[in-house]
């Protein structure tokens, strides 16, 4: 059986320091239900700049830098811990603000984003330096008179953009009265996509796979766009591969909460194996309404605000090359609507369903991505350490089932599990971090199975109270492709082709 391929990976951070204050669901809140807080009135105080988020540990984990490895050697909190890290990454980059809102500009097909000449006059040069790929777009960044934005702004039909804290341009609603296209939705929608293009850029780079053989794209962010008459229509899909230069390509979204990449993957690997589609982009951009989440209980504690980066991905799934690590379709899990929602069923159901149709122990899988969430931001939120408890109930599950002994526990955290790094922005914590070192590490390293495990809160949607959940298994490939193993498809047309032509000539003797 041939099985696709993980072929490339890429992640990209960028820092919003004006979006938290803007646009971050927790400010909002917070200015429609108590604008004279303290909270309001101290956040800003509480932002770091961009030299201590390229220089915070799990960033430079996330963008490839580093390994997750090394954060065990870092005391807690990792934010009080410096290193010199670098903008750009094996697997990435960390972005700026300034050329985020350019991006969010040329990602724009509508003319709704407008911004001051003078700050195109700063930004422009950066884009044509950075990403010779927007060359085709650099048009689209034009300055504009913006006086009027600040009453447009003022009077909620316009959404700001800001940068250092002073007003650059704004963001138009898409129409006057439908609340689907106003201008704070237009915001996060162009904050997916522009996130999302980042995101493509970087695979197309970092894969060296040809734009053009890229032939479907699915997108499983966690917002949604549509109009009045069909909300959350899409499709962010398409629209990030028009930008990405994926001329041959189509695509569509995939949504499902925190689940929506794994689900994703688990889809671009059906289409690839059926031999429908030879290379699948999945890509996701990233939330801006997350920004700043738990930035309250951040500050309580003294720290900073630590949800100051949109997070985006995405992962190449290609035919089998013989080389990259194989995604074994037939070793899915997943939580069902009968599964039930304790935390036991809904784990036993993604760990085990998979691995026991090959008759595998889960001391056989050499590592699992679970919610890599960065226990920096969410353990003083209250939340604990997100991935830590995952790994502690899969190793509850091992002892359970007899895979392991209960005193071997402590150490089935270590060996198997990762500390986490991701960003809190729901669906890109969720399993897929891991990938980039994914591939390397069931291609040059010492790991040969690994599972990706994407968990998700339905109930948040307010239409079904269930949980959901999928997983499937990556193992290093063997080398061994379909073609090798037996006769390749060419030549299985010219065997059909000749037998038909036989077939006729019998006929016609006859």
């Amino acid at each position: 059986m041939s099985y696709p391929v993980l072929k490339g990976a890429s992640y990209v951070l960028i820092h919003t320091p004006d979006m938290i204050v803007q646009n971050g669901s927790t400010c909002n809140v917070e200015r429609a239900t108590n604008p004279d807080s303290e909270f309001l009135k101290e956040i800003s105080n509480h932002i770091r700049n961009y030299e201590d988020v390229v220089n915070y540990i799990p960033n430079q984990v996330y963008i490839g830098n580093n390994r997750p490895e090394e954060l065990k050697t870092f005391s807690m909190p990792w934010c009080n811990e410096k290193i010199e890290g670098s903008r750009n990454g094996k697997l990435g980059e960390i972005m700026p603000q300034d050329e985020f809102i350019a991006l969010m500009q040329i990602c724009d097909a509508f003319d709704l984003v407008k911004l001051s000449e003078e700050f195109i006059n700063e930004v422009k040069p950066k884009i044509e330096n950075n990403y010779p790929e927007l060359m085709p777009f650099i048009a689209k960044l034009k300055g504009d008179n913006i006086e009027e934005g600040i009453e447009l702004v003022n009077s909620h039909v316009a959404e700001g953009l800001y940068n250092e804290s002073n007003f650059v341009g704004y963001i138009k609603r898409a129409h006057d009265v439908d609340v689907n296209l106003n201008a704070h939705t237009m915001f996060e929608n162009l904050v997916v996509k522009a996130s999302g293009v980042l995101s493509g850029i970087h695979l197309v780079r970092s894969s060296k796979v040809d734009p053009t053989s890229i032939d479907y794209v699915l997108e499983c962010s966690e917002e949604a766009c549509g109009d009045i008459n069909q909300r959350g229509g899409g499709n962010f899909a398409k629209a990030i591969a028009e930008i990405v230069g994926l001329t041959n390509a189509t695509g569509s979204d995939t949504r499902g909460f925190c689940a929506a990449p794994t689900h994703a993957l688990i889809q671009a690997s059906a289409l690839v194996k059926s031999g429908i589609f030879k290379n699948v982009m999945v890509v996701a951009g990233g939330a801006s309404a997350k920004l700043g989440m738990n930035a309250k209980d951040h500050i309580k504690k003294g720290l900073p605000v630590l949800e100051d980066v949109v997070g985006g991905f995405a992962v190449l799934v290609s035919e089998n090359d013989g080389i990259n690590p194989i995604i074994r379709t037939d070793l899915v899990g997943k939580h069902n609507v009968g599964t039930g929602s304790s935390p036991q069923a809904v784990m036993t159901s993604l760990i085990t369903s998979g691995i026991d149709r090959a008759n595998l122990k889960i001391t056989d899988v050499d590592v699992f991505s679970v919610e890599m969430q960065n226990p920096d931001i969410t353990k003083p939120a209250g939340a604990g350490d997100v991935p830590e408890a995952n790994y502690k109930m899969i190793g509850a599950l091992a002892v359970k089932r007899g895979d392991i002994e209960k005193k071997d526990l402590k150490g089935f955290v270590e060996e198997k599990g990762l500390p986490g790094w991701a960003p809190t922005q729901g669906h890109i914590p969720s399993g897929v971090p891991y990938i980039g070192f994914l591939i390397d590490d069931l291609t040059t390293g010492d790991k040969n199975r690994a599972m990706i495990v994407g968990k998700g809160s339905l109930f948040l949607g307010r239409m079904t109270n269930l949980f959901d959940g999928v997983s499937f298994v990556a193992e290093r490939n063997n080398g061994v492709t379909e073609e090798a193993n037996g006769v390749s498809k060419e030549e299985i047309k010219k065997i059909i082709a000749e037998s038909m032509k036989k077939l006729a000539l019998d006929m016609l003797e006859e």
